[in-house]
Protein backbone atom coordinates (compact mmCIF):
# COMPACT_ATOMS: atom_id res chain seq x y z
CA UNK A 1 0.00 0.00 0.00
CA UNK A 2 1.04 3.59 -0.63
CA UNK A 3 0.11 5.71 2.40
CA UNK A 4 0.46 9.37 3.34
CA UNK A 5 0.64 11.03 6.75
CA UNK A 6 -0.07 14.75 6.93
CA UNK A 7 1.96 16.66 9.50
CA UNK A 8 3.70 19.96 10.16
CA UNK A 9 6.90 17.87 10.35
CA UNK A 10 8.86 15.55 8.11
CA UNK A 11 8.63 12.06 9.65
CA UNK A 12 11.09 9.64 8.02
CA UNK A 13 10.88 7.16 10.91
CA UNK A 14 7.51 6.95 12.70
CA UNK A 15 7.91 5.67 16.26
CA UNK A 16 5.70 2.95 17.61
CA UNK A 17 4.18 3.68 21.03
CA UNK A 18 3.82 7.40 20.45
CA UNK A 19 0.83 9.47 19.44
CA UNK A 20 -2.37 10.77 21.00
CA UNK A 21 -4.30 7.97 22.78
CA UNK A 22 -7.49 10.04 22.34
CA UNK A 23 -7.52 9.74 18.55
CA UNK A 24 -10.34 7.84 16.83
CA UNK A 25 -8.79 4.38 17.21
CA UNK A 26 -6.47 5.10 20.10
CA UNK A 27 -2.73 5.40 19.89
CA UNK A 28 -1.30 4.69 16.46
CA UNK A 29 0.07 6.18 13.24
CA UNK A 30 -2.78 7.66 11.20
CA UNK A 31 -2.51 7.66 7.41
CA UNK A 32 -4.59 8.03 4.27
CA UNK A 33 -4.32 6.69 0.74
CA UNK A 34 -5.16 10.18 -0.57
CA UNK A 35 -2.29 12.58 -1.15
CA UNK A 36 -4.65 15.56 -1.28
CA UNK A 37 -6.23 14.69 2.08
CA UNK A 38 -2.80 14.30 3.67
CA UNK A 39 -1.81 17.75 2.41
CA UNK A 40 -4.95 19.24 3.94
CA UNK A 41 -4.38 17.51 7.27
CA UNK A 42 -0.81 18.82 7.25
CA UNK A 43 -2.10 22.42 7.16
CA UNK A 44 -5.08 22.19 9.50
CA UNK A 45 -3.44 24.57 11.99
CA UNK A 46 -2.88 27.15 9.23
CA UNK A 47 0.82 26.34 9.00
CA UNK A 48 2.88 24.90 6.17
CA UNK A 49 3.22 21.14 6.36
CA UNK A 50 4.24 17.91 4.68
CA UNK A 51 2.59 14.85 3.25
CA UNK A 52 4.95 12.06 4.29
CA UNK A 53 4.78 9.17 1.82
CA UNK A 54 5.33 5.52 2.78
CA UNK A 55 5.04 2.02 1.38
CA UNK A 56 3.40 -0.54 3.67
CA UNK A 57 3.87 -4.28 3.17
CA UNK A 58 0.63 -5.76 4.55
CA UNK A 59 1.55 -9.41 4.01
CA UNK A 60 1.03 -11.36 7.23
CA UNK A 61 -0.57 -8.42 9.05
CA UNK A 62 -3.98 -8.69 10.75
CA UNK A 63 -6.22 -5.98 9.33
CA UNK A 64 -9.54 -4.85 10.81
CA UNK A 65 -11.42 -3.20 7.93
CA UNK A 66 -14.48 -1.53 9.42
CA UNK A 67 -15.69 -0.51 5.96
CA UNK A 68 -16.36 -4.13 5.01
CA UNK A 69 -18.90 -6.71 6.18
CA UNK A 70 -19.61 -8.06 8.75
CA UNK A 71 -18.83 -4.72 10.37
CA UNK A 72 -21.04 -1.66 10.20
CA UNK A 73 -21.26 1.97 11.28
CA UNK A 74 -22.10 1.07 14.87
CA UNK A 75 -18.88 -0.94 15.31
CA UNK A 76 -16.98 2.17 14.22
CA UNK A 77 -19.03 4.34 16.58
CA UNK A 78 -18.37 2.04 19.54
CA UNK A 79 -14.61 2.22 19.03
CA UNK A 80 -14.77 5.98 18.53
CA UNK A 81 -16.59 6.50 21.81
CA UNK A 82 -14.01 4.41 23.66
CA UNK A 83 -11.23 6.74 22.58
CA UNK A 84 -12.58 10.24 22.00
CA UNK A 85 -13.80 12.20 25.03
CA UNK A 86 -17.58 11.85 25.16
CA UNK A 87 -19.74 12.50 28.22
CA UNK A 88 -23.44 11.71 27.68
CA UNK A 89 -25.60 14.66 28.65
CA UNK A 90 -28.64 12.59 29.60
CA UNK A 91 -29.49 9.23 31.22
CA UNK A 92 -30.77 8.05 27.83
CA UNK A 93 -27.45 8.99 26.26
CA UNK A 94 -25.68 6.85 28.86
CA UNK A 95 -28.09 3.99 28.17
CA UNK A 96 -27.45 4.27 24.44
CA UNK A 97 -23.70 4.20 24.92
CA UNK A 98 -23.98 1.12 27.12
CA UNK A 99 -26.07 -0.60 24.43
CA UNK A 100 -23.36 0.03 21.86
CA UNK A 101 -20.66 -1.25 24.19
CA UNK A 102 -22.59 -4.42 25.01
CA UNK A 103 -23.61 -5.25 21.44
CA UNK A 104 -20.89 -3.90 19.15
CA UNK A 105 -17.68 -4.11 21.18
CA UNK A 106 -14.64 -5.33 19.23
CA UNK A 107 -11.24 -6.37 20.54
CA UNK A 108 -9.68 -3.98 18.06
CA UNK A 109 -6.39 -3.62 19.93
CA UNK A 110 -5.30 -7.08 18.80
CA UNK A 111 -5.04 -5.98 15.15
CA UNK A 112 -1.96 -4.68 13.42
CA UNK A 113 -3.89 -2.26 11.20
CA UNK A 114 -7.33 -0.66 11.33
CA UNK A 115 -9.14 0.86 8.33
CA UNK A 116 -12.21 2.97 8.95
CA UNK A 117 -13.88 6.35 8.88
CA UNK A 118 -12.12 9.45 10.12
CA UNK A 119 -13.96 11.65 12.62
CA UNK A 120 -12.85 15.25 12.75
CA UNK A 121 -14.65 17.55 15.18
CA UNK A 122 -17.65 17.92 12.87
CA UNK A 123 -18.13 14.21 12.38
CA UNK A 124 -17.61 13.54 16.07
CA UNK A 125 -20.38 16.02 16.84
CA UNK A 126 -22.66 14.17 14.40
CA UNK A 127 -21.93 10.90 16.22
CA UNK A 128 -22.60 12.55 19.59
CA UNK A 129 -25.94 13.89 18.30
CA UNK A 130 -26.94 10.36 17.30
CA UNK A 131 -26.15 8.97 20.74
CA UNK A 132 -28.22 11.71 22.34
CA UNK A 133 -31.22 10.90 20.05
CA UNK A 134 -30.96 14.25 18.28
CA UNK A 135 -30.56 12.74 14.80
CA UNK A 136 -31.66 9.39 13.30
CA UNK A 137 -29.22 6.68 12.31
CA UNK A 138 -30.01 7.25 8.62
CA UNK A 139 -28.59 10.75 8.82
CA UNK A 140 -25.44 9.62 10.60
CA UNK A 141 -24.91 6.87 8.01
CA UNK A 142 -25.34 9.21 5.04
CA UNK A 143 -23.05 11.81 6.62
CA UNK A 144 -20.26 9.27 6.99
CA UNK A 145 -20.68 7.37 3.73
CA UNK A 146 -21.32 10.40 1.54
CA UNK A 147 -18.91 12.65 3.41
CA UNK A 148 -15.59 13.73 1.99
CA UNK A 149 -13.18 12.73 4.74
CA UNK A 150 -12.59 9.27 3.34
CA UNK A 151 -11.12 6.25 5.08
CA UNK A 152 -7.99 6.29 7.18
CA UNK A 153 -5.48 3.52 7.76
CA UNK A 154 -4.06 3.29 11.27
CA UNK A 155 -0.92 1.36 12.16
CA UNK A 156 -1.37 -0.06 15.65
CA UNK A 157 1.27 -2.73 16.27
CA UNK A 158 5.04 -2.68 16.40
CA UNK A 159 4.99 -5.29 13.64
CA UNK A 160 3.12 -2.94 11.30
CA UNK A 161 5.60 -0.13 11.97
CA UNK A 162 8.43 -2.46 10.98
CA UNK A 163 6.71 -3.04 7.61
CA UNK A 164 6.55 0.68 6.84
CA UNK A 165 9.14 2.14 4.47
CA UNK A 166 9.61 5.89 4.09
CA UNK A 167 9.58 7.15 0.49
CA UNK A 168 9.64 10.96 0.56
CA UNK A 169 8.02 14.12 1.89
CA UNK A 170 5.86 16.39 -0.25
CA UNK A 171 5.58 20.04 0.77
CA UNK A 172 2.09 21.34 1.50
CA UNK A 173 1.72 25.17 1.50
CA UNK A 174 -0.81 26.59 3.93
CA UNK A 175 -1.92 29.24 1.40
CA UNK A 176 -3.50 26.48 -0.67
CA UNK A 177 -4.36 23.65 1.68
CA UNK A 178 -5.63 25.35 4.84
CA UNK A 179 -8.53 26.83 2.86
CA UNK A 180 -9.19 23.41 1.32
CA UNK A 181 -9.26 21.86 4.79
CA UNK A 182 -11.78 24.45 5.98
CA UNK A 183 -13.89 24.08 2.83
CA UNK A 184 -14.11 20.32 3.32
CA UNK A 185 -15.32 20.77 6.89
CA UNK A 186 -17.87 23.37 5.82
CA UNK A 187 -19.14 21.05 3.09
CA UNK A 188 -19.52 18.26 5.64
CA UNK A 189 -21.66 20.42 7.91
CA UNK A 190 -23.78 21.60 4.97
CA UNK A 191 -24.33 18.02 3.81
CA UNK A 192 -25.27 17.04 7.34
CA UNK A 193 -27.91 19.76 7.62
CA UNK A 194 -29.32 18.95 4.20
CA UNK A 195 -29.55 15.29 5.18
CA UNK A 196 -31.69 16.15 8.19
CA UNK A 197 -34.38 17.41 5.83
CA UNK A 198 -34.32 14.30 3.65
CA UNK A 199 -35.22 11.69 6.27
CA UNK A 200 -38.97 11.28 6.63
CA UNK A 201 -40.13 11.38 10.27
CA UNK A 202 -42.04 8.15 9.71
CA UNK A 203 -38.86 6.36 8.53
CA UNK A 204 -36.43 7.85 11.05
CA UNK A 205 -34.78 5.38 13.43
CA UNK A 206 -33.15 6.85 16.51
CA UNK A 207 -30.70 5.24 18.88
CA UNK A 208 -33.39 4.75 21.50
CA UNK A 209 -35.44 2.83 18.91
CA UNK A 210 -32.55 0.40 18.40
CA UNK A 211 -32.16 -0.07 22.14
CA UNK A 212 -35.86 -0.90 22.50
CA UNK A 213 -36.05 -3.01 19.36
CA UNK A 214 -32.65 -4.34 18.17
CA UNK A 215 -34.36 -6.24 15.35
CA UNK A 216 -34.61 -2.91 13.51
CA UNK A 217 -30.92 -3.28 12.73
CA UNK A 218 -31.78 -6.03 10.25
CA UNK A 219 -33.59 -3.54 8.02
CA UNK A 220 -30.95 -0.79 8.06
CA UNK A 221 -28.13 -0.35 5.56
CA UNK A 222 -25.25 0.67 7.82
Amino acid sequence: MILYHGSDKQIPTPEWGKGNPRNDYGQGFYCTESLELAKEWACQKNTDGYANQYELNTQGLDVLDLSQEPFNLLHWLTILMQNRVFSPKSPIGKQNLQFLTDRFHLDYQQYDIIRGYRANDSYFSFASDFLENIIPVQNLASSMKLGSLGLQTVLKSKKSFERLTFVKTIFSPKEKYYSKYKERDTAARKSYLEGLRKVSPSDAVYMIDLVRNPELLNDLAL
